[in-house]
C-alpha cells in the first residue's frame, strides 16, 4: 500500500494484479463450496425422499423395531448384522430412539462425518502445496466424497463405514500425542478389524507408541465387548472368523476383496483359501512396504490410503460401502509429464463414482475385469502404481506440455476460450480410453432415457413425429424411402450388403479414424475428437427433444425391416424403449453424422486424392444403407449433417483454427512452469 501511495506505477500495477487474482480465487472458492453444498443437499434429499422401507435398510435391520439389536439371542443368528460385537455394543443405545428421529439424525450425522473427513483430508495433503491448492482442496474433497459410491451407499443404507476412515485420519493428522492417535485408530479397528494393518505402518515409521496404543485399545474394546456379550463375541471371532460368512454371499459383486474375486472365478474349498492367504500375504507385504516408503517420504496421506487399499484386498469381505480408501489414493502424483499427471486422479474418480458397467462394456470376455474393477484399482494403488517421490525433480515441476504457436483466426474474438490452447503432443492413451468409454456410456444412458415419458406415450409421440417428417418430405418431393427399401429387398446381394454395412461400419470406421489420428497426427486427433464430441452431445439433445419413429416402426406404411426381420405391430410394447437402445432416437441420424465426420476428416487430412475419395464414399454408402434398411428418413441424415457442421463450428469458435501436428511447438521453459502454464496466445 505504501508503494502504491508513493506513485510508483509498476508497484501499483503489481498490487492491482495481485488483488484481481485474489478476487478470482475467492470467487472460485465460493463456487466450489456452493457445488459441495448442492451435492450434500441432493444426497440428503435423495435419501429422505425415498419411501420408508427402501432407505436406511441396514440401519433398520440393526436398530429398527424388529432389528437384530433388539433380540435377546445372538446378534448373528440371522447373519444380517455384519458388524463387530463392539459395534453392536455401541449401537445398542440407539434402539431407544424414535425411528423417524433416528433416521434424520443418522443421515445428517453421516453428512457431517463426510464434511469432517473432507476437511481433514484436505489439510493432510503432502507439503509443499500452493495457497490456491490449500484453499480449494477442502470443497473439492467434500464434493468428490459426496459423489463417490461408498458415501452414497453409506447414506442410503445407513452404514457406519465412514467412521473408521475418519478415526484413522484424525489419529494420523489431527490429534496431538501418539497415545491419543493410537487410541482413535484402535477404536476404528474395533469397528473394522482390518484397520489393525495401520499398526505396522505406525511401527515402521517410528510412531511405536501409537502402534502399541492401537493394539492395546483394540484389545481392550474387544475384551469389553466379550465381557458384555460373550456368546456373540465367540460367534463372531471364532465361529465366523472375524465376520466371514455374515451378510450377503461372499461371491457377491459387492464384495470387492481378493476372497470375493477368487470365489467369482469359480475357486472354492481349500484351494481357494490357500490361494487367498498366499495372495493376501503378498499384497500385505508389498503394500505396507510401499506405504512405509511414502510415509518416510513425507506423503503420509498417500501412505494411509495405500494401507487402506491393502485392507480392502486382504479382508475376507469388503462390501461396497467400505471402499473409501481407494478415493484417498488420488493424492499420489504419477507421471513425469504434465499431460500424464491427470491420468491417475481421473481413473480413481471414475472408478469410485461410476458403476462398473459404465466403465467397461457388457461383454463376457470383460466380466472378470468389470466385476472386480474397484479391487483392481485398490491393488494397483497398493502394489503397482509408481507414485513420484517428493525428492523427484518432476514432483513439483513436471515436464511441460508442448503447445503449437497460435494461428490467426478469421474473427478477432476467436478463440472464445483462449486457455484451450492447441497441444501438439499425443494425449495419454489410458486417459483417452477412459473418457471415450465413459462418454459413450453417458451417451447410451441419455439415449435410453430420451423416450418422452411412458412407453405408450413415447410410441404415440414418435409415430406422430414420423408422420410429420413424411409429410415434409412429400412436400419437398424427397420421400424416396419406400421405393429404395423395396427396390433393395428384391436384390438379395444388395440387401445383404447394406445390412452388413449398416450393422458393421458404424463404430469400426470412426474408431479406426481416431486410432490413426492418435498415432500419426496427435494435434489433428484432438481437433477431430472435439468436433465429434460436440456433434454427439447435440444429437443427444435431438433424441431428447424430438423422439422419432424410423420408417421400419411406422405401422401401415409397408416398410420392410431388412435388418431385424418382420415386425409385429400388434404388440403394444414393440419398438419402445428396449434393454439395448432407444428405437425412437432417429433424429438426427448419428449413423450418417458419424460417417460424415469420418469423410470430412479423411478428406481434409489425407495426403493423397484417392484416400480423400474413399473417405467421402463412406457417408454416401451410409446414407444409402440407412434408407435402404428403413432405419432412417432422409431428413434424419440432414439432421446428422447439421450437428456435425455445428460440432466443427463450435470447435473453431472455442479453440480456434486447427493446428497441424507438423507445426513447430511453442517454446516452454522448464525452469518457469508457472509462467508457461499461464501463458495464452493472443
Amino acid at each position: 500500500m505504501a508503494n502504491v501511495e508513493s506513485g510508483r506505477p509498476g508497484d501499483a500495477f503489481a498490487a492491482g494484479a495481485a488483488g484481481t487474482a485474489k478476487a478470482r480465487l475467492g470467487m472460485v472458492r465460493a463456487a466450489l463450496w456452493l457445488v459441495a453444498a448442492v451435492l450434500a443437499v441432493r444426497q440428503v434429499a435423495v435419501v429422505l425422499s425415498t419411501p420408508k422401507g427402501e432407505r436406511l435398510t441396514d440401519l433398520e435391520t440393526w436398530v429398527g423395531p424388529g432389528g437384530v439389536l433388539h433380540v435377546n439371542g445372538s446378534l448373528y443368528d440371522s447373519t444380517r448384522f455384519t458388524g463387530t460385537p463392539f459395534g453392536g455394543l455401541v449401537l445398542k443405545p440407539l434402539t431407544r430412539a424414535a425411528e423417524q428421529a433416528l433416521g434424520w439424525g443418522w443421515t445428517f450425522g453421516t453428512l457431517l462425518l463426510v464434511v469432517a473427513l473432507g476437511l481433514v483430508a484436505a489439510r493432510a495433503l503432502p507439503q509443499p502445496v500452493s495457497r490456491r491448492t490449500a484453499l480449494l482442496a477442502a470443497p473439492v474433497a467434500i464434493s468428490l466424497l459426496m459423489l463417490s459410491l461408498p458415501v452414497r451407499n453409506t447414506l442410503y443404507l445407513g452404514q457406519t463405514s465412514i467412521i473408521p476412515v475418519l478415526l484413522v485420519l484424525l489419529g494420523c493428522f489431527a490429534v496431538r500425542g501418539e497415545r491419543a492417535s493410537g487410541l482413535l485408530i484402535g477404536v476404528a479397528a474395533a469397528l473394522q478389524p482390518t484397520v489393525l494393518l495401520f499398526a505396522p505402518l505406525l511401527w515402521f515409521t517410528g510412531r511405536r507408541r501409537a502402534a502399541l496404543s492401537t493394539g492395546v485399545t483394540f484389545a481392550a474394546t474387544t475384551a469389553l465387548a466379550w465381557a458384555a456379550m460373550p456368546h456373540d463375541s465367540f460367534t463372531y471371532w471364532v465361529h465366523h472368523l472375524a465376520g466371514v460368512g455374515l451378510g450377503r454371499p461372499a461371491d457377491d459383486l459387492a464384495n470387492q476383496s481378493l476372497h470375493g474375486a477368487l470365489l467369482r472365478f469359480g475357486l472354492t474349498g481349500p484351494l481357494e483359501i490357500a490361494l487367498f492367504l498366499l495372495l493376501g500375504a503378498a499384497v500385505a507385504f508389498l503394500g505396507l512396504r510401499r506405504a512405509v516408503h511414502y510415509a518416510r517420504d513425507g506423503q503420509l496421506l498417500l501412505a494411509v490410503a495405500l494401507t487402506g487399499c491393502v485392507a480392502i484386498a486382504v479382508s475376507p469381505t469388503t462390501w461396497q460401502h467400505q471402499l473409501l480408501w481407494v478415493l484417498l489414493a488420488l493424492v499420489g502424483r504419477v507421471g513425469k509429464k504434465a499431460s500424464d499427471r491427470y491420468v491417475w486422479p481421473v481413473a480413481v474418480v471414475l472408478v469410485m463414482t461410476l458403476p462398473a458397467k459404465m466403465m467397461l462394456p457388457n461383454m463376457p470376455v470383460l466380466h472378470p475385469l468389470r466385476d472386480n474393477v474397484v479391487l483392481l484399482a485398490a491393488l494397483s494403488a497398493a502394489c503397482v502404481v509408481p507414485f513420484l517421490s517428493r525428492t523427484s525433480p518432476h514432483y513439483q515441476v513436471p515436464i511441460p506440455t508442448q503447445y503449437a504457436p497460435p494461428v490467426e483466426a478469421r474473427w478477432k474474438h476467436v478463440p472464445l476460450l483462449p486457455f484451450l490452447r492447441r497441444v501438439l503432443s499425443r494425449p495419454n492413451l489410458l486417459l483417452e480410453l477412459l473418457l471415450i468409454r465413459v462418454g459413450y456410456s453417458a451417451y447410451q444412458q441419455v439415449r435410453l432415457e430420451a423416450h418422452g415419458g411412458s412407453n405408450e406415450a413415447a410410441r404415440a409421440t414418435a409415430e406422430q413425429h414420423g408422420e410429420q417428417i413424411l409429410a415434409i418430405e412429400k412436400f419437398l418431393f424427397m420421400d424416396i424411402e419406400h421405393w429404395v427399401n423395396h427396390a433393395v429387398v428384391n436384390v438379395d446381394w444388395l440387401r445383404a450388403f447394406f445390412d452388413f454395412y449398416y450393422t458393421s461400419f458404424h463404430f469400426v470406421v470412426p474408431l479406426s479414424v481416431l486410432g490413426v489420428l492418435y498415432v500419426r497426427r496427435p494435434a489433428e486427433y484432438r481437433w477431430a475428437r472435439s468436433a465429434l464430441g460436440f456433434a454427439t452431445i447435440l444429437a443427444l439433445l435431438g433424441f431428447w427433444l424430438y423422439p422419432l419413429a424410423p420408417p421400419r416402426l411406422m405401422p401401415g406404411l409397408g416398410y420392410i425391416d431388412t435388418v431385424h426381420g418382420v415386425q409385429d405391430f400388434s404388440q403394444p410394447d414393440y419398438g419402445t424403449l428396449t434393454a439395448l437402445t432407444n428405437q425412437y432416437a432417429a433424429m438426427p441420424s448419428l449413423h450418417f453424422g458419424w460417417s460424415l465426420w469420418c469423410g470430412l476428416v479423411i478428406a481434409i487430412l489425407a495426403p493423397k486424392w484417392w484416400m480423400k475419395a474413399l473417405g467421402l464414399l463412406h457417408p454416401l454408402f451410409t446414407i444409402a444403407a440407412i434408407v435402404a434398411t428403413a432405419n432412417h428418413w432422409v431428413l434424419d441424415a440432414a439432421g446428422g449433417a447439421a450437428v456435425v457442421g455445428i460440432g466443427f463450428a463450435l470447435t473453431y469458435l472455442l479453440q480456434g483454427p486447427r493446428v497441424s501436428s507438423r507445426g513447430k511447438p511453442a517454446e516452454v521453459s522448464i525452469a518457469e512452469p508457472d509462467q508457461a502454464k499461464d501463458r495464452t496466445p493472443s
